[in-house]
């Protein structure tokens, strides 16, 4: 499960968010984006090792200045299980194609080992260039 798709999944649920300048944040998770920009709703903000609380009604957070997020374990547990599932899936596939390996995408190859259409037997000259050549 990409970690994008498991911060979506915890929408309103309360996660723990640690900045890179030590300071810790709790709150509800209210919304996100693909840069990990968080907002957070009814959040506490702990200051200097827990020497200073702040309660703040909403705080938005800047992905760059997040060092870890901890989330509720329902959360891990279902990628865990979703991972798996995946896996299975995967072997399934791989299976019912009776283990073929399967090119890369950029793999021009004709089977043989051959770069079909490629090469060839040195360069072909064209009609053209050769009553070019013999005008000259």
């Amino acid at each position: 499960m990409l970690p994008l798709f498991m911060l979506t999944s915890v929408k309103s649920q309360e996660i723990l968010v640690e900045l890179k300048n030590g300071e810790s944040v709790v709150g509800k998770l209210t919304d996100c984006d693909s840069w990990m920009n968080l907002t957070l709703s009814e959040a506490v903000v702990t200051y200097n090792k827990g020497e200073k609380f702040n309660k703040l009604e909403q705080i938005y957070i800047r992905g760059s200045h997040i060092k870890f997020l901890r989330l509720p374990e329902s959360v891990m547990d279902h990628a865990k299980e979703q991972s798996m599932l995946n896996q299975e899936q995967r072997n399934r596939n791989q299976k019912r194609k009776g283990g073929q390996q399967h090119r890369k995408f950029n793999d021009n190859r004709d089977g043989r080992g051959n770069y079909g259409n490629r090469g060839g037997q040195g360069r072909r000259t064209y009609q053209g260039q050769h009553q070019h050549q013999a005008n000259a």
